[in-house]
């Protein structure tokens, strides 16, 4: 039997890998996750059969509520809300690993040798688990999304840190024959890395919360891992190392995509608000003249952000795009790296609204046609078409790759306000000669936008 669930092990393990690669692709994605969901009953029905296995009921009623609570918050939660819930749950993946690194450690079973995997699982878990309850908070707007700092932060940080090297070293040396001691340390060792998972996202603004999701997911692929050799589960083993994996090369290339180190990611409290000396005008734009840029235009370049998903406009930007087509005008989707709340937001949110997987360009393809387009027209983004970063050397974001955007004939910007984007400065495309304001909710203006094309 023992080989039997070895062997099922294998094949989920194969499932995950061919349904992580599906993945890179908006075509084959919800395939891959549907492959992927198979591996995962796959390896949790053959954990059933695995000898002298205890507390089946319980498992079965755990998992049923468990069922229960992610089909209801995958059909209930909206869009604008992934960001959330994929941070939830990838928490709730860390909080596992930390609870089995836990269990095992307080029985005191895991092999010497295998000791230390499991802390560094317990150690990574924690922390992951509560940053990620952190980045939901902060998401969720339970928490400020903007930087916050205090005095002697980042040493303080470093203190808690070392501190939980030091409980670990303790739990790795403390005899299995004292258990009262292991037990007092091992709680404190947990506490430490819990508490230091929340403070560590204070510093962290909203704009790097997608950097944030793929980077805790890493840390909760390599807890699982850990864990998956300490008690030898070679399931865990293999997904917990391919998602350690991934979302270590994600993490890179997000922080890329925005010219950030890592580093400067955690500690950096980028977002801050600086203050301005000089007061600028944007100027703004009915929606009639709008209609009759963008009616008459050869080709539009549609450039998404966050306030797209806040307003829940994707429907309506579907509509606006049917409309343009009919006429004859050429109308793409420029999405950047970091463009929303995690990685893919903007791909999801316009797959959701049936906009053709063609018409969606990254930021290396599309830029080379800014120059050709008669009309840029974005919608509730703003740092990441923020020209400042191609030429102003003291501005933070200088250096963040761009969607070029101010390379167009025209741009129209559809923005709530005049408020500053998530790195607290102006954003002087909003200021350029051709560029015009389009204030309001990005649903409301589009709508307006979509009876004001049907008469021309």
């Amino acid at each position: 039997m023992g080989n039997l669930v070895k062997a099922t092990y294998l094949v989920s393990t194969i499932f995950f890998i061919l349904g992580l690669k599906m993945l890179s692709s908006p075509a084959t994605a919800r395939r891959g996750n549907l492959l992927a969901g198979l591996g995962m009953i796959l390896a949790i029905t053959v954990t059933f059969f695995i000898p002298n296995m205890k507390h089946q009921l319980l498992m079965i009623l755990i998992i049923l509520v468990g069922t229960v609570i992610g089909w209801v918050s995958a059909k209930k939660v909206p869009l604008t809300d992934m960001p959330q819930m994929v941070a939830l749950f990838n928490g709730m993946g860390g909080g596992a690993a930390a609870v089995i690194s836990y269990l095992e450690l307080s029985r005191g079973e895991v092999t010497s040798g295998l000791k230390l995997l499991a802390i560094s699982g317990g150690l990574i878990g924690s922390f992951s688990f509560s940053g990620s309850i952190g980045a939901f908070m902060k998401l969720q707007g339970l928490m400020k999304d903007r930087p916050v700092t205090y005095p002697l932060q980042k040493p303080f940080h470093a203190v808690l840190f070392l501190l939980s090297l030091v409980l670990g070293y303790f739990v790795l040396i403390q005899s299995t024959s004292s258990l009262q001691g292991i037990l007092n340390v091992l709680n404190l060792f947990f506490v430490l890395p819990l508490s230091l998972g929340l403070l560590l996202i204070l510093p962290i603004g909203g704009a790097d919360m997608p950097v944030i999701i793929a980077l805790f997911n890493a840390l909760t692929g390599l807890a699982v891992g850990f864990d998956g050799f300490a008690i030898g589960n070679q399931a865990m083993m293999v997904s917990g190392t391919i998602v350690g994996a991934s979302g270590s090369l994600l993490t890179y290339l997000m922080a890329k995509a925005m010219n950030r180190s890592i580093r400067n990611v955690l500690f950096g409290a980028f977002g801050k608000v600086r203050e301005h000396g000089v007061a600028k005008e944007m100027k703004p734009r009915e929606i009639e003249d709008a209609a009759i840029m963008i009616g008459f235009a050869r080709k539009v370049i549609v450039v998404p952000g966050y306030g797209l998903a806040v307003a829940q406009a994707q429907h309506k930007l579907r509509e606006f795009m049917g409309i343009l087509e009919d006429k004859g005008v050429e109308v793409k989707f420029a999405i950047h790296p970091v463009a929303g709340r995690m990685p893919g937001h903007m791909n999801v949110l316009l797959a959701e609204a049936n906009i053709p997987y063609d018409k969606l360009h990254d930021l290396e393809e599309i830029n080379s046609e800014f120059p050709t387009a008669d009309v840029a027209l974005i919608v509730g983004a703003n740092d990441v078409v923020n020209p400042a970063a191609e030429t102003d050397s003291s501005s933070p974001i200088y250096g963040m790759p761009i969607l070029k955007a101010y390379q167009s004939k025209n741009v129209l910007v559809i923005k709530r306000g005049k408020g500053k984007g998530f790195a607290g400065i102006e954003n002087d495309l909003f200021f350029m000669d051709q560029t015009y304001m389009l204030f309001g909710d990005a649903q409301d203006v589009l709508g307006k936008l979509v009876q004001a094309l049907k008469k021309i």
